[in-house]
């Protein structure tokens, strides 16, 4: 599971390699040697090198992004595990996604929690989470949404 969430990481790092791999013109064989190397560096088991040299063979390289998406849902599925995405106005401590994230766990029941964290400067301050199937649960504590509260029960006043 590990080296499967490491390679889209890698890939937003270095959006080349991304485009590199997805290049129909570009030597089968050179795209295992770079794929190789990445294994190497990442320390890669051995089925996820055998894995990513069968997308190589099968002209499938190019869709590894939309794969390493659906297998984390798979793998989420598998274990129990809510992912939540928590946006915030600036980047959250360890310490407040754990709290964020426990907190998720008692309101939803699930086993696990996996936070995705992003940041929104004109959220202002405090932050937003999204959680459940598709994005259904939703937590606004953030200034803009507190602000677009107060405004709309001006409105209505």
């Amino acid at each position: 599971h590990g080296d499967i969430e490491t390679i889209p990481a890698y890939m937003a790092a270095t959006p080349a390699m991304s485009t590199f791999l997805a290049n129909p013109t570009m030597e089968p064989k050179k795209k295992k040697d770079v794929l190789a190397k990445l294994g190497k560096e990442a320390s890669f088991h051995p089925f996820t090198s055998n894995f990513l040299n069968l997308l190589v063979d099968k002209s499938r390289i190019g869709q590894l992004d939309a794969i390493a998406e659906e297998f984390e849902a798979l793998y989420c599925d598998s274990t129990d595990t809510q992912v939540a995405t928590v946006t915030s106005a600036v980047k959250l401590e360890n310490e407040q996604q754990f709290m964020i994230a426990k907190k998720i766990q008692e309101m939803t029941g699930a086993k696990n929690i996996k936070l995705k964290p992003e940041v929104d400067p004109s959220l202002l301050g405090g932050f937003v989470v999204t959680y459940g199937k598709d994005g259904s649960g939703y937590i606004d504590m953030s200034v803009a949404g507190q602000v677009r509260q107060l405004k709309n029960e001006i409105v209505v006043a």
